[in-house]
């Protein structure tokens, strides 16, 4: 018995088979998009955690409990006066007296939010832990931040004529207490004088935290980067140990090597010594003797370079009139006719 009829795909209904397919792959592409919030293959389950500001944390940032990385932080929204954080943690028990805050992770900044769990049952799912069992950190840059904006605010002369008046009020009191006063007419009067250096101060200050905030993740890198180099020179340390031992054995034999062949070598150095000493004195003797060899190998090699023999050019060497015409003339005083077709003297 057949469930279907035995058509072939063409013999189908076609606009039947393209919706059921277009509707697989919308369901498909939504299981996709909220893959994480699947019950089994997803982030986890998920709770709530309300604090009184965010303090920086964000969409993603770490969950951990006890130290250990248990979820991420998967929204934040505004409720009222407060704010609620969604995060979702993954096979981790979470008590209901559970308590959470918001810890610095890193130097530059970075947050995450920490669990403290603590119950003697579980918390519901999608449970809220209170405000009143959270806190937020102390934002060290956000702090020097107001107190650059408060301090510059400070009328320092109103400061300074405050001081003037406490001090004079007081002219009469014990050499004690008058002291202190006059320490503190002295420090008006400082921070008066260094009024504009102080807001300088406030302000560069302010932009050295601005700076850093917007450099944290390139120092973050600088800073891993680091980690890495040591953790590498750590894993190396046996082989660079190795290098400064051998580097040490070598030098020990090089040592003993030129203590065992000090009287060879002595001599054969002392000979060295002389040989730069005469080549040092004939330094003019060798760069004339270099610069004449150039001119004399040229000559020679075009007087033997055509072929077995070599090309020679005697001028004058046989006398053609006289008495001796026919004999060679050795001598140095003779009258020599090199211009070939000429008249007397030797050719």
């Amino acid at each position: 018995m057949r469930l279907l009829p035995d058509r072939s795909f063409q013999e189908r209904n076609l606009k039947v088979i393209a919706t059921i397919g277009t509707v697989a792959l919308v369901v498909l592409f939504a299981l996709a998009f909220n893959l994480s919030r699947l019950p089994v293959v997803g982030a986890g389950t998920t709770y709530h955690a309300a604090f009184s500001e965010a303090a920086g944390l964000k969409e993603g940032d770490e969950v951990r409990l006890a130290g250990v990385k248990v979820g991420e932080v998967q929204g934040m929204h505004l409720d009222g006066k407060q704010i609620m954080v969604d995060f979702a943690v993954k096979d981790t028990w979470v008590g209901s007296s559970s308590s959470a805050s918001i810890a610095i992770k890193t130097l530059l900044g970075q947050k995450y939010l920490a669990l403290d769990s603590t119950g003697s049952t579980e918390m519901e799912k999608g449970g809220t832990i209170p405000l009143s069992r959270t806190t937020a950190p102390y934002d060290v840059t956000q702090t020097l931040s107001r107190l650059s904006s408060q301090v510059s605010e400070i009328d320092t002369g109103q400061l300074e004529q405050s001081f003037d008046a406490l001090s004079s009020t007081f002219e009469n009191t014990p050499d004690d207490l008058r002291g202190t006063l006059d320490g503190l007419t002295a420090l008006s009067k400082t921070i008066s004088t260094r009024d504009q250096q102080i807001a300088e101060l406030l302000a560069n200050t302010a932009k050295i935290s601005q700076v850093l905030r917007e450099r944290r993740a390139q120092i973050g890198s600088l800073i891993q980067d680091g980690n890495r180099l040591l953790a590498e020179l750590q894993q190396r340390r046996q082989t660079i140990s190795d290098l400064l031992r051998g580097t040490a054995e070598l030098g020990t034999q090089l040592q003993g090597l030129v203590a065992d062949n000090q009287d060879t070598l002595r001599p054969a150095l002392a000979k060295l010594d002389r040989v730069s000493e005469i080549l040092s004195r004939n330094q003019t003797n060798l760069d004339s003797a270099v610069k004449l060899l150039g001119p004399y190998y040229r000559v020679l090699t075009s007087a033997i370079g055509n072929g077995p023999w070599i090309d020679v050019y005697a001028c004058g060497l046989f006398q053609t009139q006289g008495p001796d015409a026919g004999y060679p003339q050795l001598d140095n005083d003779v009258a020599r006719n090199c211009n070939p077709g000429g008249k007397g003297g030797a050719q």
